[in-house]
């Protein structure tokens, strides 16, 4: 499993602590999957992160 913030290795299943503070404000930049960096937009009503792999997440 893969960091969403910052794409490195997440250990015991718990988030890096300051990723974990930073992505109550912004959106995801990497697949918690492949680890691929995924295309973000931000919108007025939230966001959507695009994996060419895994598909699309939103908020």
């Amino acid at each position: 499993m893969w960091c969403d913030r910052c794409g490195e290795a997440v250990t015991g299943g718990a988030p890096h602590p300051a990723c974990a503070a930073a992505r109550d404000l912004e959106p995801p930049r990497f697949c918690p999957r492949c680890r691929r960096r995924m295309k973000v937009q931000v919108l007025p009503q939230g966001w959507s992160a695009a994996c060419v792999e895994h598909g699309v997440l939103t908020s």
